[in-house]
């Protein structure tokens, strides 16, 4: 653990790539991968693990539409860099503990920005393409995206005042 409470990334380029070359096998339709009507997995389990029929499988509360989870790189580039919109993304890992702290303090206060600031969340295992592009080394990292453009961006935890005006000045930049 790095400073601030901060958890560096140690993996070689190549497991990089190899993940990158999963993630996309993965990305698969189950139509591409299987022939017509055969189940994803034997017995009962293939019920229900069948995909959404819209490929998106999840669902965000009345509460939360200030925040998202990014998907995919296009998905990133719709909702993220042509978002008029400021936007704030969270680069962090499932299995980092630094991360669970800050990104549900940092969604309370973009929350309290009352929609003039968006928030994207990035795993970075699961979109390490992501995380080379905008030269993620270490997670948390957050970066404040205005017009499509990095215009701030801080690296481990941060208190709710920290918070608070690194907001304030993406939203007034």
């Amino acid at each position: 653990m790095g400073a601030a409470g901060t958890l560096w990334l140690q993996e070689p380029r190549p497991v990089m790539a190899q993940r990158l070359v999963l993630r996309q096998l993965l990305s698969l339709t189950p139509r591409t991968l299987l022939p017509q009507g055969q189940p994803m997995l034997p017995g009962p389990l293939a019920a229900r693990a069948r995909p959404a029929p819209h490929g998106r499988a999840f669902s965000t509360s009345s509460g939360c539409r200030s925040t998202f989870n990014v998907q995919d790189g296009s998905d990133f580039q719709d909702r993220v860099v042509n978002n008029p919109k400021p936007v704030v993304v969270d680069f962090h890992a499932q299995w980092c503990g630094p991360c669970k702290i800050l990104g549900p303090r940092l969604e309370k206060m973009v929350a309290k920005q009352e929609g003039k600031v968006l928030m994207a969340k990035v795993d970075i295992d699961d979109h390490t393409d992501l995380a080379i592009e905008y030269e993620v080394s270490a997670v948390p990292t957050v970066l404040a995206m205005k017009n499509g453009d990095v215009v701030d961006k801080f690296v481990g935890i941060k208190d709710e005042d920290q918070l608070e005006a690194f907001l304030k000045k993406l939203i007034g930049a």
